[in-house]
């Protein structure tokens, strides 16, 4: 959302709601307090928080002199909150103004704050109620594996899976009751059996094979390993359709049958990264259990081919979830199987965990996890396992060494982004500044035309110094040819300064200037007339030789 200093105004003159926050904020703004103002709007379904604002009618700009580094404060905010706020400064004559907004929540997921849920009442931020909060989960539907399945009892449930979910939940919490507690006493503490029974959730973890048939048949996962793309019968395929804890390992296991080492040289030594990593894959099948629509019939396949896997699930991305935001919007379909996962500890929590996914993916050097094949009725995942760029994995491994920073799942996708000069998202412009600051990012330009590429350091230290001046030099050079070339197509009318703007859009008028005096200055270039009139021309070597 882009404010004008028009629509500022129209909302100085109207009255303040849930959407809209004003304060005065001169000179001091706490950074805390401007977090929990951000989640209050988005838990009220998102607004914007302007500084520099007298909050009383009728309001009048006073300006702020608070977060003047607005890229590190957005950046800040991320950190803090998980989401992405927009922030804008608008400069009137009467002072500057400060606009951070925040988009609404996600569907049946308030934001949480210094462990509490903030609402905006007057001008003060206080708790949800309860009852606030009772109505935002309930915005989500009932969670189906949370009901309780009415014909299935405790005998449905396979006491070998019972002991591996006991076995890991004591692993993860060190609570030694865990491991004398009754086993319906221990079902129930999961909240997997309630007074009403037997819950779905249980069934998928822990249930036995013919529990499944006869009330959830559609439990079920597939694996199959295709060593070519020719349609027809796989090379091996096994069916699961029991407690997912009976099998989990299985699957990995098949998996990792034909998991190929791939070499690469580091220097003096070989080194070998597997082609499909066990983490990526593990919580690739985690997502895909945890969260697949059960109500829907279909199973869930886990296809293995030579350089790639390819996982499949019933029931498209939950609501507000897309391709796009997966990374930071978290909303789990089936919440009661993601709770008793996250407490034998296959997940840290009840969430996508994407993020694991895409970091495995960029720091062993392959392609990033594509998700093109998903629409409204299933989910689909491909990850590759053909090692890239041994080069790049060296770079990410050397970077942490020597600065001795961590890299959340955004910095490395802005890496992975920079290394392919792929475009950046505009998100990413909010995190630019740290990479630069350690010195792992360089900056190619000014104004619009900003470019980023991996710096000069690293790729020495890779012995990749040559690809270094041809990345930084390339540009430039480039840019001065195709200016030099539209120059000589319009050698008989000449070239005025917007229509060589045009022909570099992504360069500031200056930049494009800058260029053509270097052009000019080697010779290859000549201005007639002066101002708006001037053109440019090819050089004439009589004309500057008479002169």
């Amino acid at each position: 959302m882009t404010v004008t200093l028009e629509q500022l105004k129209e909302w100085m003159s109207g009255k303040e709601d849930e959407h809209i926050e004003f304060k005065e904020a001169k000179a001091n703004y706490h950074f805390e307090k401007l977090v929990k103002y951000c989640a209050a709007l988005a838990n009220e379904g998102g607004g914007s928080i302007v500084l520099g604002v007298t909050d009383k009618p009728p309001r009048r700009i006073v300006g702020t002199s608070v977060f003047r580094d607005l890229e590190r404060t957005k950046a800040s905010l991320l950190d803090k909150l998980h989401f992405r706020i927009d922030a804008q400064e608008l400069l009137d004559p009467a002072g500057r103004v400060a606009v951070f907004t925040a988009p609404s929540r996600s569907i049946g997921l308030p934001i949480v704050v210094d462990g509490a849920y903030w609402m905006r009442a007057g001008e003060s931020l206080v708790p949800m109620t309860p009852d606030q909060l009772r109505r935002i989960f309930d915005e989500a539907g009932p969670d189906f594996s949370a009901e309780a399945c009415p014909m299935a009892g405790l005998t449905d449930l396979d006491g070998r899976a019972i002991r591996s979910f006991r076995t890991r939940w004591h692993l993860k919490t060190r609570n030694e009751a865990i491991l004398t507690m009754p086993e319906e006493q221990l079902l129930r503490d999961a909240e997997l059996v309630s007074d009403r029974g037997v819950t779905y959730a249980a069934l998928v973890i822990l249930g036995t094979r013919a529990a499944l048939g006869r009330h959830l048949a559609q439990a079920e996962v597939v694996f199959e390993y295709r060593s070519s793309e020719v349609p027809g019968p796989a090379s091996q395929r096994e069916e699961f359709r029991e407690g997912f804890l009976a099998y989990y390992d299985r699957l990995w296991e098949l998996v990792n049958l034909r998991n190929d080492r791939q070499h690469y040289q580091d220097g003096l030594f070989m080194r070998e990264i597997p082609t499909f990593s066990e983490g990526a894959v593990r919580e690739a099948i985690l997502n895909a259990v945890a969260h697949r629509d059960y109500r829907h019939g279909g199973s869930v396949f886990v296809r293995q081919f030579p350089r790639r896997i390819e996982i499949v699930s019933p029931g498209g991305f939950p609501k507000g979830i897309t391709p796009e935001n997966i990374i930071d919007r978290q909303y789990p379909r089936n919440r009661r199987i993601a709770d008793a996962l996250a407490r034998c500890g296959l997940v840290e929590r009840a969430g996508q965990g994407a993020d694991r996914i895409f970091e495995s993916c960029i720091r062993e050097g392959k392609g990033l996890p594509d998700f093109t094949n998903t629409d409204d009725f299933q989910v689909s995942l491909t990850l590759q396992g053909q090692l890239r760029d041994a080069r790049f994995v060296r770079f990410l491994e050397r970077v942490g060494i020597e600065t001795q920073a961590s890299f959340d799942t955004h910095d490395l996708l802005i890496l992975d982004s920079v290394h392919r000069e792929a475009p950046l998202h505009q998100e990413a412009h909010t995190r630019l500044w740290k990479l630069v600051d350690l010195g792992v990012l360089e900056r190619v330009g000014k104004g619009r035309g900003t470019k980023y590429m991996l710096s000069r350091r690293f790729h020495a230290a890779l012995g990749d110094e040559g690809g270094y001046t041809r990345r930084r030099g390339l540009d430039r050079e480039t840019n001065k040819a195709l200016l030099l070339r539209h120059i000589e197509q319009s050698r008989r009318i000449g070239s005025q300064l917007h229509q060589l703007q045009q022909v570099l859009p992504s360069l500031s008028r200056n930049q494009v200037q800058t260029l053509l005096r270097e052009l000019k200055r080697d010779g290859r270039i000549e201005t007639r007339g002066t101002t708006k009139a001037a053109r440019w021309y090819p050089a004439d070597p009589e004309r500057n030789s008479t002169q």
